[in-house]
């Protein structure tokens, strides 16, 4: 990245909170499922259950924070939102039934929800000239802190004790818990003013809400490196089985450098468009290079699957750069909050679906079923530009433009 620490003041804050915040996403992420099923040893089904049940709570929490967020003044709700998930996450210590487990993780996943929907404003902002570049080096940021925190969670795995597992889950929560104290560093920022019309502009806005289907549609890619090719890689290749680490490794890497640069060249809706439209061919290539590594040599196998980690990740860098660039564009400066955390239904459909989806295609039917993923993610790519003129074009901009405009 070319600068490696944002300018003194607001940017610095948002980046600091987002870093602690994500170390403890990361001890969370890499042990979160083996902490309930090997140290509390509830039923990996319930288990399971409980994150599914979570995932579609969530769906309609983040509205309504972006909207409060809007209203209220961001920086309050998301800083309520961080301590909500604090709170939830140190309460995984006593979940040691289903009951108390659904509650705690519905709790946590909503607020996380919610606290995507009431940054949002915050990053518009403080953001500068360009908060969607802002918004590209807070993902950068992101993969750091992730990435840190997934090596601590090492720790905790490998001793695989009762009392290691709690003390990840305490780290957790502490983080959660300092990233919504520095969030309270941040200056205050009145509300937006808003204009008479509907409460719910948003879900009114049909170019919008087809845009978040599109990107809805194409966020099930960040599982196929995470769920559908650590299947195919042991399960249909001869490559080793180390590989798995080193793809993920490699895709972080990626994401960290390249992420701020890949987003400086989408500076409009209908480059963001153009960019999913790179996006769905380069998965599309990548999905193709995964299928060819069955049944080749393991020199051939890592050559094809390390391709496609290239190749997919340049894909993940453009959908991310456009996924920026049009939620923020194209959402008015008075509902920010509201917009954003529609635009964020998609991505929620997509972690609730995506990994059964490409398991059913991609490892249960085998080959065919990754030509199919890559085909859905090249149409889906065609459809955004053409979303985006709809949302362009003066008859087809919703009530929330027009009042935007009328401010």
């Amino acid at each position: 990245m070319p600068h490696l620490m944002p300018p003194a003041g607001p940017q610095r804050v948002i980046a600091a909170s987002n870093f602690v915040y994500t170390v403890g996403s990361g001890l969370y992420l890499t042990a979160g499922v083996l902490y309930f099923t090997e140290a509390v040893r509830l039923p990996a089904g319930q288990v399971g259950a409980g994150l599914g049940l979570a995932g579609l709570v969530s769906l309609a929490v983040g509205i309504a924070a972006g909207h409060l967020a809007d209203t209220r003044g961001a920086r309050g709700v998301y800083a309520v939102t961080l301590v909500v998930q604090a709170l939830a996450t140190a309460g995984f210590v006593l979940a040691d039934r289903f009951w108390l487990f659904l509650v705690a993780v519905c709790t946590a996943t909503g607020a996380k929800a919610a606290g995507l929907a009431a940054r949002s404003p915050l990053i518009r902002r403080y953001g500068g000239d360009r908060p969607q570049e802002f918004r590209a080096y807070l993902r950068a940021v992101t993969n750091v802190g992730i990435s840190l925190g997934a090596v601590l969670a090492g720790w905790a795995v490998q001793a695989g004790t009762l009392t290691a597992y709690r003390l990840l889950v305490v780290g957790n929560a502490a983080a959660f818990a300092v990233s919504a104290a520095v969030v309270c560093l941040l200056p205050h920022a009145p509300p937006r003013p808003v204009t008479d019309g509907p409460r719910w502009v948003a879900l009114r806005d049909r170019p919008y809400l087809a845009l978040t289907a599109i990107d809805g549609i194409m966020a099930v890619q960040f599982k196929v490196l995470t769920v559908a090719l650590p299947l195919w890689l042991v399960g249909a290749t001869t490559a080793p089985r180390w590989l798995v680490s080193g793809t993920m490794v490699l895709n972080t890497v990626m994401v960290i450098v390249f992420q701020v640069r890949a987003s400086r060249s989408i500076d409009s809706p209908t480059s963001g468009g153009g960019a999913y439209r790179r996006a769905g061919a380069a998965f599309l290539l990548s999905c193709s290079l995964v299928s060819f590594a069955a049944g080749t040599p393991p020199w051939a196998a890592v050559t094809l699957l390390m391709a496609a980690v290239v190749v997919h990740t340049l894909g993940e860098l453009w959908h991310s750069a456009g996924g920026f660039e049009v939620s923020f564009a194209l959402a008015p400066d008075h509902a920010t909050g509201q917009y954003l955390g529609v635009f964020g239904l998609g991505a929620g459909l997509a972690e609730a679906i995506g990994p059964g989806l490409l398991i059913l295609l991609c490892v249960t039917w085998g080959r065919p079923g990754w030509y199919v993923v890559g085909a859905l993610f090249a149409l889906t790519g065609l459809a955004a530009p053409l979303a985006v003129r709809w949302a362009q074009r003066p008859r087809g901009e919703s009530v929330a433009h027009e009042d935007a405009q009328a401010i």
